[in-house]
């Protein structure tokens, strides 16, 4: 699982029948101070109404996508499973 940001939205006027009516999401993985990781932004199918700039969990794993959608039709790799409200870190010292 990953925790992202989300950057932005694709939008798609032909796209696979199994995902018509799933909005479509980039996301970037971020630290737990809300810094992005890396460069690699990842496209993720969202089903709990996520925006821009929301900070969001990801799922990158085919079998959790199928169980949440409920089928094998659509090719997704990713998915959004949570939209984070706050991070609780414990101070370690």
């Amino acid at each position: 699982m990953l925790l992202a940001k989300v950057k932005g939205n694709v939008v798609s006027t032909q796209k696979n029948s199994e995902l018509k009516g799933h909005k479509l999401l980039i996301v970037n993985e971020i630290d737990l101070q809300g810094n992005f990781k890396n460069k690699q932004d990842v496209i993720a199918i969202d089903l709990i109404d996520s925006g821009i700039g929301d900070t969001v969990l990801v799922t990158q794993e085919g079998d959790a996508v199928q169980q949440i959608l409920g089928h094998k039709k659509a090719p997704v790799h990713s998915i959004i499973v949570a939209n984070v409200d706050k991070l609780d870190i414990p101070n370690n010292k």
